[in-house]
């Protein structure tokens, strides 16, 4: 649910804060006032495109924020939200709302941020998407594309498990029915690259080069051109230590006179003395640690002169292999791991090419079988989509009108890439959303030729039959926010109480939130704020009392706010719309 909306510098509004709560929220003003910003705040947060022209004038950004709550949804969103949310690295509030940001800048980029973190305006979007669905007259005219009036039977059926089902295994199919064309179609061309890889692994593997080797020879190869210097430096430090092993007259070494002043030390009446042996203890120990240490390194130098000219031979190896296939060793490990991978991907060989149709048969009916039960759960749902809307076309004082929904195959043509082949022997085309092509056909007057929606419906007509879908729809969303932009456009007497009254109703299971200039229906409103000139061409947003509403409404009726009769009219209004929502 939206709970508070605020909003800077946008269009004709400098700054205005509106707090939303459950029900039908109505939304009202003089034209000019600035309205509409309200919902153009709301889809910039829904991650529409950021027009800089919005800016106010005299402002350098525009910002718009919401507030929401997300206590009334229901479980599987309120999941998909929290996901959405640790993905972002988004955090909730103090009172676990989330606050969702957008900033339109005159010069440089937009900014958006969701619950305190800055995300990507198309991550915003994902996240406002699923808790707000946004209606204007754009929204009416989208409405006629066959893809939205497929998605909106497919919500009205609930084939989201169907349709996922059926994407994975064409996803599938066409993979696997590429791989075949490419190997049938390029069967010389791939066994000579086939032939290359071969020869290529082979040298490889003759090598067999290590992981890091190459790096370790160099090091080897350094340390063994300077052998002797190397070998006469730790010689000298060793003796230097702990004395030469093998020349006596060296002398003791370091190791030696620090024991023996340690000693010296311990052996003495002297309490101050006798403490400062004790650091001499740990130095001892990491002298001869260290002796040591040099004493092993010196055993590990190569006394083989030969050593050099071995590593010196295993380099030109390595070296051979990364001058054809990487920079380095690793880099040609990889390659040779990819172009194993490649490698069983190239066989042309009668056995795997028959094999790798056989697949692609199997994957095929699975796509066809998926397909076909998308289909059934289409034109099932069909029916009882277009007998709902029908219904409901009939409480919005259209109650000759009629409204069909008709599901039909989509021919493969001649030029179709993934042509699939049904059980019942049609050939198809295999969309991303199945096989069918959805169309709402609509006649304002029973008995006459029901036309496509976008052919038969006029503005009026259009507005209130995406209201009644939108009822229709309703149940799959319940907890949700809706909001309409002038959804009445072209509406009025009695045309316009019944939308009233079905916006009440569907605002008993949603948040709606409705911009209108009829007075039918901002009567049928739970809360009614308005939207007002303050002086500079500014607007402000607040919230209307009774009597404040019974003066809006004589002046959406009559433009007369002051005027008895309009007052009068204005009241019979709000009181029996009150009384049919009690």
């Amino acid at each position: 649910m939206l709970v508070e909306i605020r909003i800077d510098s946008l269009g004709a509004i400098k700054a205005a804060d509106a707090q939303f709560d459950r029900g039908l929220t109505v939304l009202t003003g003089e034209t000019g006032t600035g309205k509409t910003m309200v919902v153009t705040g709301l889809h910039l947060l829904g991650g529409a495109r950021a027009d800089a022209d919005r800016v106010r004038s005299g402002a350098t950004r525009a910002v718009v924020e919401g507030r929401f709550t997300t206590a009334e949804i229901d479980a599987d969103l309120a999941a998909r939200v929290d996901a959405m949310l640790v993905d972002a690295g988004a955090d909730r509030d103090d009172d676990g709302s989330i606050i969702a940001m957008r900033s339109v800048n005159r010069e440089g980029p937009s900014r958006a941020a969701l619950g305190g973190r800055g995300v990507p305006a198309r991550t915003l979007g994902g996240f406002t998407t699923e808790l707000l669905t946004l209606h204007g007259q754009n929204d009416q005219l989208r409405l006629m594309r066959p893809d939205e009036q497929r998605a909106a039977l497919d919500r009205y059926a609930g084939t989201a498990d169907l349709l996922e089902r059926y994407r994975q295994a064409r996803a599938e199919w066409r993979a696997a029915r590429s791989d075949l064309l490419e190997r049938t179609g390029r069967a010389r061309e791939l066994a000579q690259e086939a032939d290359r890889l071969k020869f290529a692994l082979t040298e490889v593997d003759a090598v067999a080069p290590q992981p890091g080797e190459d790096a370790e020879l160099t090091a080897d190869i350094r340390r063994l051109t300077e052998l002797d210097a190397l070998r006469e430096a730790a010689a000298v430090a060793r003796a230097a230590l702990s004395g030469d092993p093998d020349d006596p007259t060296s002398g003791a070494g370091a190791q030696a006179a620090i024991a023996a002043a340690r000693s010296a030390l311990e052996n003495s009446d002297d309490p101050a003395l006798r403490d400062l042996a004790q650091p001499l203890g740990g130095v001892l120990a990491v002298v001869a640690e260290t002796a040591g240490e040099i004493g092993g390194y010196l055993a590990g130098l190569p006394t083989d002169a030969s050593a050099l000219e071995t590593k010196l031979s295993r380099q030109a190896e390595l070296r051979t292999l990364t001058r054809k296939y990487a920079a380095d060793v690793d880099g040609v490990l990889a390659w040779a791991e990819e172009s194993r991978r490649r490698l069983a991907q190239l066989d042309v060989s009668e056995d795997a090419l028959t094999a790798l149709a056989h697949r692609v048969d199997e994957l095929a009916a699975r796509v066809a079988a998926a397909a076909v039960a998308l289909t059934k759960a289409r034109t099932k749902a069909a029916t009882g989509l277009a007998k709902a809307v029908t219904a409901e076309l009939g409480g919005l004082a259209m109650a000759d009108a009629e409204f069909s929904v008709a599901v039909s195959s989509t021919p493969a043509g001649p030029d179709d890439r993934s042509p699939l082949r049904l059980p019942s022997g049609e050939t198809v085309q295999a969309g991303p959303d199945g096989a069918d092509a959805v169309e709402f056909g609509f006649t304002a007057h029973r008995g006459m030729a029901v036309l496509p929606l976008a052919k038969s419906a006029s503005g009026g007509e259009l507005s209130r039959v995406m209201l009644a879908l939108e009822v229709v729809l309703a149940a799959s969303t319940a907890g949700t926010t809706m909001v309409f932009d002038e959804v009445d456009a072209g509406v009025g007497g009695r045309a316009a109480v019944q939308i009233g009254r079905r916006l009440a109703r569907l605002a008993r299971t949603h948040q709606v939130i409705v911009v209108t200039h009829l007075p039918q229906v901002a009567a049928y409103a739970d809360t009614h704020l308005v939207v007002t000139a303050a002086g500079g061409g500014a607007s402000v947003v607040r919230s209307l009392d009774d009597d404040e509403r019974v003066a809006e409404l004589a002046r959406m009726l009559a433009g007369l706010g002051d005027s008895d009769t309009a007052r009068a009219h204005a009241r019979e209004l709000l009181d029996t719309a009150r009384g049919e929502l009690n």
